[in-house]
């Protein structure tokens, strides 16, 4: 069995300043909510890294399960979980059973481009809010996005 590879430590992403303040949200307004994006595949984690921080959330991201798990660990707590299922090491249900337990009240979204690893998420549904299939658009992101922290918002 191959020794554990290292993994990059996550960093916030930092805002382009030179992008000015975020139309969703005026120059100084804290975050509409933190958000943690874990996902293997760049293309897919910049696309919705770039998405979510147009649209005022401030993101970390995380190219696999196990950098994931360690920006939860290490970082203020987040409001959101969004990860892909299908992932290299720590995979997005077991990661999504961690955060649950350890962060209760932190919503969890995941992301597949697998149908069959989307029916591995049933059952699941007292942890995670909803399963977006990719391809998916701009405005599902958003929309999943903010249904899932509504739904975490106590009444």
């Amino acid at each position: 069995m191959p020794s554990p590879r290292p993994f990059p430590v996550p960093a916030r992403a930092p805002a382009d300043p030179a992008a000015g303040p975020s139309p969703a949200r005026p120059a100084g307004a804290p975050p509409l909510a933190v958000v943690l994006v874990a996902d293997d595949e760049a293309p897919v984690r910049d696309f919705v890294c770039r998405a979510l921080m147009q649209s005022g959330y401030e993101v970390t991201t995380a190219e696999d399960g196990h950098a994931a798990w360690a920006a939860l660990v290490r970082d203020p707590p987040y409001d959101l979980l969004i990860t892909d299922i299908v992932m290299p090491g720590l995979d997005g249900i077991e990661l999504a059973l961690k955060a649950a337990k350890e962060h209760p009240a932190m919503a969890i979204l995941m992301i597949t481009g697998f149908a069959a690893e989307k029916q591995r998420a049933y059952g699941l549904e007292h942890l995670i809010h909803k399963v977006l299939s990719k391809p998916f658009t701009l405005h599902q992101l958003l929309a999943a996005t903010r249904e899932a922290l509504e739904a975490s918002d106590p009444p």
